[in-house]
C-alpha cells in the first residue's frame, strides 16, 4: 500500500517538484513548493478526516494535494491536466491500485479553476484546501514597491484558517487582513472565481462555504 510517507519522501517526486517551483519563480508567481503542497495536502485530510471519511480516502487526499502541482514543471498553462498525466505515471510505476490512481488523478485534473469540477470528494477537499492556502510567506518579492495585486493580496494576509463548525454543516475560510497592505476589494478581484470554486466544492460534501475577512462574512 502507497503511503503519503512514501510519496513525501520519493526522490524523484521531490525534484519535480523542486523544479515545478523554479519555473514559478522565474515567471514571478508566489511559492508554490514544500511549503504549499504539504498545506494543501493536510487541509484536504483534514476536511475528509472531519466529513468521516475513511482513513484511506484521507491518506488519498493527502497524497493528492502533494502531488497536485507538479504540473507547472510542464506549463503554466493546463497544469492541471499535465500533473494528473505525470501523477499518473508515478503512481501506476509505484504500482498503487487503479481504483487508487484513478480518484487522485481525477482530483489533481480538476483542482484548478476554469476548468476544474469537484468530481469526487477528494478533489473537492483538494480544491478547498489548494485555494485557501494564502499567506504572507508565499510571497518571493521583498520590494514592496514591486509587488503586484497577487503579491500585495498574499502578503496581506497575517492568518489564513479553514474550520469546519461542530454539526459538520459548515466550512469557513477565516482570514484575517492588514488593509494597509491590500484592500478587501482587492481579494475580490483576483480570488473571486476561486470562492466561487470552494463553495461548489463545498456542496459536493455537503456542506455550507463561507468567507469570512476580518470577522465580517463576504460569502
Amino acid at each position: 500500500m502507497i503511503t503519503f510517507e512514501n510519496i513525501k519522501n520519493n526522490e524523484d517526486i521531490r525534484g519535480y517538484i523542486t523544479a515545478a517551483d523554479d519555473s514559478l519563480c522565474a515567471l514571478g508567481y508566489t511559492e508554490h513548493s514544500f511549503a504549499h503542497v504539504t498545506k494543501v495536502a493536510e487541509t484536504a485530510a483534514y476536511i475528509l478526516e472531519t466529513m468521516g471519511y475513511s482513513e484511506r480516502e484521507t491518506e488519498l487526499a493527502r497524497i493528492a494535494g502533494f502531488l497536485h502541482d507538479i504540473g507547472n514543471l510542464v506549463n503554466r498553462v493546463d497544469h492541471s491536466q499535465s500533473g494528473a498525466v505525470m501523477a499518473f505515471r508515478i503512481l501506476d510505476n509505484l504500482k498503487m491500485p487503479a481504483s487508487e490512481i484513478a480518484e487522485i488523478v481525477s482530483a489533481i485534473g480538476n483542482h484548478d479553476e476554469g476548468t476544474g469540477v469537484a468530481v469526487n470528494a477528494i478533489a473537492a477537499a483538494l480544491i478547498i484546501a489548494d485555494k485557501s492556502d494564502v499567506r504572507r510567506s508565499r510571497v518571493r518579492n521583498t520590494d514592496l514597491l514591486e509587488f503586484d495585486i497577487h503579491d500585495r493580496v498574499n502578503y496581506s494576509v497575517i492568518k489564513s484558517e479553514v474550520k469546519i463548525n461542530t454539526d459538520k454543516t459548515l466550512i469557513k475560510l477565516k482570514l484575517q487582513i492588514d488593509t494597509r497592505i491590500s484592500s478587501v476589494m482587492d481579494y475580490f478581484e483576483i480570488f473571486i472565481g476561486r470562492m466561487k470554486m470552494c463553495r461548489n466544492a463545498a456542496k459536493k460534501l455537503g456542506l455550507d462555504f463561507k468567507l469570512i475577512i476580518n470577522e465580517q462574512q463576504l460569502l
